[in-house]
């Protein structure tokens, strides 16, 4: 599970957006590997996942989840963050726009992009004797949360972040990902 800073954005072409009523943030679900076709709710349970893991009150905003597999994911972790494997979850957070909207209106703030490995989560979900669905969306609520800020650099910072994650996850009826896992 990690964070990748970059200016690139996925291509949106062809994707749903998701915005609730009463909500101005919009989730787009991209599949980009056919390897997802395996698990139909997949796009449904991302952006479940996505907008839980959104605070109340959260300006409006936008991100992208893209479901990609193994090789995208590594092309793309080996590019942004020098590592030539796949990994689980990448998030890459929007760059800021220095750009003011000409006549004042205010638009979605771009929050990022988070790009999940098809194999790596099977593989993960399958060796830790959890469902994909609940894998799936436990990662989504983990890129999501590095979008907004959060990381797990330090001890305190993991405490803090995998609280949240947590308390998001139980609001989406997902048991506790940490549960019987052993301390360092």
């Amino acid at each position: 599970m990690t964070t990748a800073q970059t200016d690139a954005s996925a291509d949106t072409a062809g994707s749903e957006t998701d915005t609730p009523a009463g909500d101005h943030t919009g989730v787009d679900v991209i599949v980009e590997s056919a390897l997802w076709d395996a698990v139909p709710e997949a796009e449904a349970l991302a952006r479940r996942a996505a907008l839980a893991a959104l605070p109340a009150g959260q300006p409006a905003g936008e991100l992208c989840v893209v479901l990609a597999d193994d090789a995208a994911v590594q092309a793309l972790n080996a590019r942004f963050r020098g590592r030539d494997a796949p990994t689980n979850v990448l998030s890459f957070p929007a760059v800021p726009s220095p750009v003011a909207h000409p006549d004042g209106a205010t638009e979605p703030t771009p929050l990022g992009d988070v790009v999940l490995a098809f194999e790596t989560v099977r593989a993960e979900a399958e060796r830790d004797d959890k469902p994909f669905a609940h894998h799936l969306m436990h990662l989504v609520v983990h890129g999501v949360l590095h979008l907004l800020g959060h990381d797990h650099i330090t001890d305190s910072e993991a405490d803090l972040m995998e609280a949240r994650e947590r308390d998001i996850l139980a609001s989406l009826a997902v048991p506790d990902p940490y549960a019987g896992r052993e301390c360092a």
